[in-house]
């Protein structure tokens, strides 16, 4: 995934790279991304080398999408 992808997903899901990121993944804190001084785009360049950051699954349909956990998020694009 692109930059420009991920960011079109975020603008998508009206969310930040900081409430995307999965923080329970172990990379995660071995990156140090949970240090306070982090900064959005530090956070987005992680998830670009580290996709398994990336909260998912993400179902995008036209110029809406939303994260499909719990799956019941899915409906209200259908």
């Amino acid at each position: 995934m692109s930059s420009s992808e991920l960011n079109a997903v975020l603008k998508k899901l009206n969310m930040t790279p900081s409430q995307l990121i999965r923080r329970t993944e172990t990379d995660f804190k071995r990156l140090q991304l949970d240090e306070t001084a982090v900064t959005e785009q530090q956070l987005l360049d992680a998830m670009l080398m580290h996709p398994i950051l990336i909260e998912r699954p993400i179902v995008v349909i036209g110029e809406k999408a939303v994260i499909g956990r719990p799956p019941e998020n899915v409906l209200g694009l259908l």
